[in-house]
């Protein structure tokens, strides 16, 4: 017997004076504020410690690389549990934090140790000679590092940069795991009420899709911007 489409299931009221298509667009939401708010703390948490990786200081070194070593190792949701459950009972203050903004650092600082990796790779990717011209102009370590290695170097990983944007959106449905009413848990939730969840999850892989496609497209407006001749995507 042939599946019975129903996508009017979408139109259904909850209990709670919304539809479920109501429901969805907010699980949308949650779901795109967790990943934005991870994006920021990637970026700049993976900024400064891809950085440390590259300065002369071995102690500093030291400290970047077990920062990556840590974040990159450890199972996504288990850092999530680690920060719901662990941290909390050891360090009080955070206590008083909502379950969201514990998604978020645990989010945000997993996905720090790749953007670091990346951009440890592109600043060794540079010529030498880029350093040495800061030195040249009389700049300061720390002023080399801000005017000339890191424009070019996020520069050259604007691509990789990318996928790793598209994959805190992905990365985010473990938000569920504590009660984020993300597009994850509303499709479970809702599958369960309904038993509707072919129709369920196919909207909601929809909606991932087409975050992502925005991300992609945005990063790909940015690396046109920002292109340099000769330093990224082979341009001319």
């Amino acid at each position: 017997m042939a599946y019975q489409w129903d996508w009017q299931v979408f139109l259904q009221d909850t209990g709670a004076g919304e539809t479920y298509l109501d429901w969805m667009m907010s699980a949308w939401g949650w779901t795109l504020a967790v990943a934005g708010s991870g994006w920021v703390i990637a970026l700049v948490a993976g900024a400064l410690v891809g950085t440390l990786r590259t300065v002369p200081s071995k102690a500093l070194q030291a400290f970047a690389t077990a920062w990556v070593e840590l974040f990159r190792n450890i199972p996504l949701l288990v850092q999530i549990f680690m920060w719901y459950h662990v941290l909390p009972a050891i360090f009080t203050p955070l206590r008083s934090l909502s379950p969201f903004v514990l998604v978020v650092f645990a989010l945000g600082f997993f996905t720090s140790a790749r953007v670091a990796e990346q951009v440890r790779a592109g600043i060794q990717s540079l010529p030498r000679g880029q350093m040495m011209a800061g030195s040249a102009l009389g700049l300061t370590l720390p002023q080399t590092y801000r005017h000339v290695i890191l424009p070019m170097a996020f520069r050259i990983i604007i691509p990789p940069l990318t996928s790793e944007a598209m994959n805190i959106i992905k990365n985010s449905s473990v938000a569920f795991a504590v009660s984020i009413a993300e597009l994850t848990l509303f499709a479970m939730q809702v599958q369960e009420e309904t038993s509707r969840g072919i129709e369920v999850y196919l909207a909601v892989t929809s909606l991932y899709i087409v975050s992502a496609f925005v991300v992609n497209r945005v990063m790909a407006f940015i690396e046109s911007r920002v292109r340099v001749p000769g330093y990224v995507g082979g341009g001319k």
